[in-house]
């Protein structure tokens, strides 16, 4: 597959400056760059599935009436934990 380019981008000197500051060893700006890219395009799509779940669960509850209190979701998500933890345990 042929590769493609990301349009060139003016940057302030200062930010510049701060993204080199923290590139690791043998890291390139343009290594970086692109993994700033792909975690942030990860990032986005993430949180448009969740919101997309969010909206498709009040869709649900609404059409069906059955709502559950945050303290008996919290709940269960305690119980998970505790579960997970005591199987790591072992």
């Amino acid at each position: 597959m042929k590769s493609a380019s990301i349009p060139s981008l003016r940057v302030d000197p200062v930010l510049r400056a701060a993204a080199e500051s923290v590139l690791q060893e043998g890291e390139t700006l343009s290594a970086f760059v692109e993994n700033s890219l792909r975690a942030q395009i990860e990032y986005r799509r993430t949180t448009a599935e969740f919101i997309a779940r969010g909206l498709a669960a009040r869709e649900e509850a609404r059409r069906t009436g059955i709502y559950h209190s945050a303290d008996s979701v919290l709940g269960r998500l305690k119980g998970k934990l505790e579960a997970a933890k005591t199987s790591k345990q072992k």
